[in-house]
């Protein structure tokens, strides 16, 4: 299945399985573990393997997170969004500022390396030291990339009970982020309509 790390950022905040919200960035240690299992989407931008977290860091993760999932919302309005965070979105014209700032922050240029034998490829060659400013502004694209490309058109907040995931249909009949959410939603419908019936039997007429 395709990964992206924009929708990897914005399901940091996720259900969590008790009928509340995770935060998967609340801790620096657990920022820390969230940056190394995206090493193989930051490829060739930091070495994710090596990055420790701090406070500063996190909290520049949680607030580009914010940016993201408030044009999350803006993709597929006029559908609700996330539950999680629909009181307290950034304006769009926020959120897309933070997200052209967080991306300015490190200069980088396109090279090209091509083997004798073998087909061209492209890297970015970064002139920032800091990395994390390199994270921030990596993230920063990809939130740009994603919002411009095609999967966007797809983009879809999940209406399972509880859940609170984005997601990106896979096809044409796809109203769930998983399956186990799709089994809930199903199960929540079957008990409204035996509600409903067994409320409609017992009504006087």
């Amino acid at each position: 299945m395709e990964r992206w790390l924009a929708l990897e950022l914005a399901s940091t905040i996720r259900h969590d399985g008790d009928g509340g919200v995770a935060d998967d960035l609340a801790t620096v240690q657990a920022t820390t573990r969230w940056i190394q299992e995206q090493g193989d989407l930051l490829a060739g931008h930091i070495p994710a393997g090596e990055l420790a977290a701090d406070e500063n860091l996190r909290v520049g993760i949680i607030e580009l997170r914010q940016a993201v999932r408030t044009l999350f919302a803006r993709v597929v309005s006029p559908a609700p969004p996330s539950s999680a965070d629909a009181h307290r979105l950034m304006t769009a014209d926020q959120a897309m500022a933070h997200l052209n700032t967080a991306a300015a922050r490190e200069l980088v240029a396109p090279q090209i390396d091509w083997p004798v034998e073998g087909v061209p490829t492209a890297r970015l060659l970064s002139a920032e030291n800091d990395p994390s400013v390199r994270l921030v502004a990596a993230l920063a694209r990809a939130a740009i990339d994603f919002l411009s490309g095609p999967q966007c058109t797809q983009l879809r907040s999940c209406t399972a009970p509880r859940c609170v995931r984005y997601f990106v249909k896979s096809h044409g009949r796809q109203e769930w982020c998983k399956p186990s959410c799709g089994n809930r939603a199903r199960a929540a419908r079957h008990y409204r309509r035996q509600r409903t019936a067994a409320d409609g039997g017992s009504a006087p007429s």
